[in-house]
């Protein structure tokens, strides 16, 4: 086996980040951590979740991985500088999609449903200067939410509830794009596809973060051969049986790791 694409978030949710990376490159391997005993990462102060990070970060690199992706927006917006000057691989960070929002939006109001650690991050503040002038950001803290999809219960009625009292006040606004700001949050693109009305876009980053992942082991040198034949082992400190349920493919191994 290749040297591994090392991936983590707070959780299961960035099982849908890891989904478009082996999708964009067959042949490389992956190896996810599965952070759920610490999750949700986004009512945490940045001390922790710096904390947390550099543990996932420094048990992805025993592990031998070549290159991380930190699959969790409230991670990146708050550690991911950190990271990079201080371990030796590429990073690859992840952020609320607010350039490809602010392009599409014909009404100038855009929606943004992300945790507390990332809407309150200069980072956040700072990529929304940077793409959003002249248009409205409406941000709504998802709270409740990445717990309900910890527990597998995107389609429960209290699921139905939180999403109805979240998305009302922007819709009420005549927003017209809906910008996905947790990597746990394209889980629900089923469910919001039912509430929300067929004039609204949403946005998540996926298929932006595997196409740079892509790019930046091109750019190392870092690329498997097309003859590798790819393994996907993933971990979680939590309920195995989430995980596989979010997870599939006759190459993937999902394991209980204490960590």
């Amino acid at each position: 086996m290749q040297t591994p694409i090392g991936i983590f978030d707070s959780g299961v949710g960035g099982t849908s980040i890891w989904k478009e990376v082996v999708k964009m490159l067959p042949h490389e391997s992956t190896l996810y951590l599965a952070d759920s005993a610490n999750a949700p990462y986004g009512e945490k102060s940045k001390e922790e979740i710096l904390n947390l990070s550099i543990k996932n970060t420094e048990l992805l690199l025993e592990k031998g991985s070549k290159i991380i992706v930190v699959a969790c927006n409230t991670a990146t917006t708050n550690a991911i500088d950190y990271l990079r000057e201080n371990f030796p691989v590429p990073f690859i960070g992840i952020e609320p999609a607010i350039k490809p929002a602010a392009f599409h939006t014909r009404t100038k109001k855009v929606g943004v449903l992300a945790t507390k650690g990332t809407l309150s991050s200069s980072l956040f503040h700072n990529t929304s200067k940077l793409f959003a002038e002249g248009i409205t950001v409406l941000e709504q803290e998802g709270k409740g939410l990445v717990e309900l999809i910890e527990a597998n219960q995107v389609y429960s009625h209290k699921m139905q509830e939180l999403l109805t009292t979240f998305l009302q006040p922007m819709l009420d606004q005549q927003i017209d794009c809906l910008v996905l700001g947790c990597t746990h949050y394209p889980y629900l693109i089923p469910v919001l596809k039912e509430m929300l009305p067929e004039n609204i876009t949403i946005i998540d980053s996926g298929e932006a973060v595997a196409r740079q992942t892509k790019t930046i082991l091109e750019q190392n040198g870092l690329l498997a051969p097309k003859t590798n034949r790819p393994k996907h082992m993933l971990y979680t400190n939590k309920n195995v049986d989430i995980l596989k349920s979010f997870v599939d493919g006759p190459d993937c191994e999902v394991s209980y790791l204490d960590f």
